[in-house]
């Protein structure tokens, strides 16, 4: 038997093994100023605030610095996760459930656009795999992504031990070309391999992922994204 006869019934035998990639629609979404109206992680900061829990002014000046590299599109992530998980870091986690469930109906609930609700159902309707791709932590998202009903949350990770969150952060962070390898993961991960796809998004920094999927579509966007959009005639919509 030839060599390339030999690898072509060894790949034959890992397809029968694995599973053959399983064929899909899948339909992305970024989260923060998209489906919902505002930033969750800048709520998240100034809920802190509001309950006593961080000290506001300097917390505040902080988290707008963060905010303003974010939409200039020089965020450095690592150092913004190490400011946006310091505030879990030993606290029992009972506690933080707590807090976010106050959180998740004082602040979230009322910013969760309807249009985005109508736009995540109609995708669901058409039978399309539903996926949310953030950059902002896990914990705080998780339930977000639940209020849409959306199973699938690609976040970035906080580092637990001991039943606690360290502060620090885990893994490849999903912000900007971080989503594209988080995405490819999880469709490693799961032996998906999308046929379409779709991805909305409001930020210039998501347009790596944009360029890859094969229906990029610019939701209220930004300036440079809109800039973009037009350059690569890309769908432009609101959901404001």
């Amino acid at each position: 038997m030839s060599q390339s006869a030999l690898q072509r019934r060894r790949d034959a035998s890992l397809n029968n093994h694995f599973g053959q990639p399983k064929s899909m629609k899948l339909a992305i979404f970024d989260l923060d100023n998209t489906l919902i109206g505002e930033d969750s992680d800048h709520l998240w900061g100034q809920y802190l605030c509001e309950q006593g829990l961080m000290e506001g002014e300097t917390h505040s000046a902080e988290q707008e610095r963060y905010y303003a590299d974010y939409k200039a599109g020089k965020l450095d992530i690592h150092e913004f996760l190490a400011f946006q998980l310091a505030p879990l870091a030993g606290v029992d986690m009972d506690v933080l459930h707590s807090r976010r469930r106050r959180f998740i109906e004082e602040k979230i609930k009322p910013v969760v656009l309807e249009k985005a609700i109508d736009l995540v159902d109609e995708h669901r309707r058409k039978g399309h795999t539903l996926l949310i791709v953030t950059a902002t932590n896990q914990f705080i998202t998780e339930p977000i992504a639940g209020l849409f009903g959306v199973d699938n949350l690609i976040a970035s990770e906080a580092e637990v031990k001991n039943g606690v969150y360290t502060g620090k952060a885990k893994g490849i962070p999903s912000y900007a070309r971080g989503k594209v390898e988080r995405l490819k993961m999880w469709l490693n991960e799961h032996g998906y391999e999308p046929e379409e796809s779709w991805f909305y998004s409001d930020s210039h920094n998501d347009i790596p992922l944009l360029r890859i999927v094969t229906h990029p579509v610019a939701v209220d966007p930004d300036d440079v994204l809109l800039a973009e959009a037009k350059k690569q005639d890309w769908p432009v919509i609101s959901l404001r």
